[in-house]
């Protein structure tokens, strides 16, 4: 034992390392940490992403006082989750609510300044045309411009490298050495060629207008005294931001904005115009009520269906005079297990109205050939059925083990006093089964509210409804509504509506946590 513990003593020291070179190590892999992640938070406020940069540092600021306090040095193994919590779940949250109130969109997603700058870089071709050749030379290429009856020539260059160049100068010769090339060098290599900027000795810039012409180009605007102001070069107008549209507008004398607006646009606060929309637009609130309540009727059935048919195959596979009864419980159980987007797909074909098997026997057995897929009602139907069968083997292994806590002694009781089947389900099973099922039937609820796939999948929402100002669909649930306005508005992609949408689901489905969470309380007492 002595010789054991000297050994010990003896090797300790060597296997650790000694506690400064131990801290100066943790401070240098910390430093680098915090000026890589700095200098990324840079990056990202140089492209106008603030609140990416804000979320970088902050993360990274909470890093560096965790693992460099000693104070702190033991909430290190709960970082990677708060740091993903905060990454994954209330970022994304304030951020879509933070979009709700602006009107960022497909034609507004430039800040103010980036908006300018495009406006700057833009061009238009003024005063006179002037005709050019393209001539191969020994050492390469060269452009001849004429002007006013003299000729201008460039460099020599070579037309794979002419993209990079940028910038060529003309000068003045008598005549161009080498041969003209034909039209079809220039189709062939126009990309190249109207890439490039030719400077006359008098500073005109000239540039491609044409397969055989080279014209005058200046800048579209000018940036005003004010850093806001621009002035269109070509018409004289005067163009201001429109801090309520989220556009440059042309002026008039009295500074009142006129005429059409400029793209693109900026992004700029609106307040509750969103979340207003919603109840007086008209063309925005008529589906959206509609499909709100689609959505709580389709949550509302789809957990009874799924609830009583899981419940009663429970109770059927777990009956002990039912012969089979592990080969009827695989068989149940198998609709879960296959991939949820191969069932919908596979149903998409079964209840296609012109050639699928569902139609196909119906119209044999009763002359019937439901249009699943056009009609309002029956798709409703449809997207009911599909969702059933998808959902009923999740309850019924639900309601398997709950059935199995519950004492044979009742049943024994029962059966001493005569009670059949259907009177055990109705006054043991069920009266025991609902308290504990009822913070599972809550939670399938809330799922089914944005039950998305299923929707895109199956119905795209359709069929569609006419009148409405943005895209909706009779079988659109609020979670595909808020895409379809997101990705594929009739105005543009239209992200400040959606993420206001988006925030009204959220407080919906986190009333209904909340709702669960006191029924969870209550069961437990």
């Amino acid at each position: 034992m002595q010789s054991v513990q000297g050994s010990g003593a003896m090797t300790s020291p060597a296997t650790s390392l000694p506690s400064s070179k131990k801290t100066f190590i943790k401070w240098s892999v910390l430093s680098a940490v915090g000026l890589v992640n700095g200098y990324a938070s840079i990056l990202m406020y140089s492209r106008g992403e603030l609140a990416f940069a804000m979320l970088t540092i902050f993360l990274t600021a909470l890093a560096l006082y965790i693992f460099g306090s000693k104070k702190t040095y033991a909430h290190r193994y709960i970082y990677p989750g708060i740091a993903g919590m905060i990454l994954f779940i209330i970022f994304p949250l304030a951020y879509t609510i933070g979009l709700s109130f602006t009107n960022f969109s497909a034609k507004n997603q430039l800040s103010l300044e980036r908006a300018q700058t495009v406006l700057l870089d833009r061009t238009y071709q003024s005063g006179d045309s002037y005709s050019f050749n393209l001539f191969n030379t020994d050492n390469g290429y060269k452009i001849a411009i004429e002007k006013d009856q003299q000729l201008y020539v460039t460099d020599t260059f070579q037309l794979e490298q002419l993209s990079t160049i940028g910038d060529l100068d003309l000068s003045p010769v008598e005549q161009v050495e080498g041969s003209k090339e034909p039209i079809k060098t220039i189709v062939k290599n126009r990309a190249e060629i109207g890439a490039v900027d030719l400077h006359l000795p008098d500073g005109e810039d000239i540039r491609m207008s044409g397969l055989r012409k080279f014209a005058a180009v200046v800048p579209l605007f000018t940036l005003q005294q004010d850093g806001k102001t621009l002035k269109n070069n070509e018409t004289g107008e005067l163009l201001r931001p429109n801090m309520d549209k989220g556009f440059y507008q042309p002026v008039d004398a009295k500074g009142e904005f006129v005429g059409d607006t400029i793209s693109p646009g900026f992004v700029v606060g609106i307040g509750t115009e969103n979340f207003e929309r919603v109840w007086k637009d008209e063309g925005i609130k008529e589906p959206f009520v509609s499909i709100f309540i689609w959505t709580i009727i389709f949550s509302v059935l789809t957990v009874i269906f799924t609830g009583v048919i899981g419940l009663v195959l429970a109770s059927l596979v777990q009956w002990q005079a039912l012969r089979g009864r592990s080969i009827y419980r695989v068989l149940l159980i198998l609709p879960y297990a296959v991939p949820a987007f191969i069932s919908i797909l596979i149903f998409k074909g079964l209840f296609n109205q012109s050639f699928g098997e569902i139609n196909m026997v119906l119209n044999a057995l009763f002359g019937l050939s439901p249009a699943w897929f056009s009609d309002p009602v029956m798709a409703k139907s449809m997207v009911l059925i599909v969702n059933t069968w998808l959902g009923f083997p999740y309850m019924m292994i639900l309601c398997m083990g709950l059935l199995k806590a519950i004492p044979d002694d009742l049943y024994e009781a029962s059966a001493i006093d005569g009670a059949n089947f259907v009177q055990n389900f109705t006054r043991i099973t069920m009266p025991l089964m609902i308290k504990p099922l009822t913070p599972l039937l809550i939670a399938s609820f809330a799922f089914n509210f944005n039950n998305f796939v299923l929707i895109q999948l199956l119905t795209k929402g359709g069929p569609n409804m006419i009148g409405t100002s943005e895209p909706a669909g009779y079988t659109d649930l609020l979670v595909s509504y808020t895409f379809r306005i997101a990705f594929e508005g009739a105005g543009g992609q239209d992200f400040g509506l959606a993420s206001a949408i988006a925030t009204l689901i959220f407080l919906l489905v986190g009333a209904l946590a909340l709702v669960n969470l006191r029924f969870t309380k209550l069961s437990q007492d």
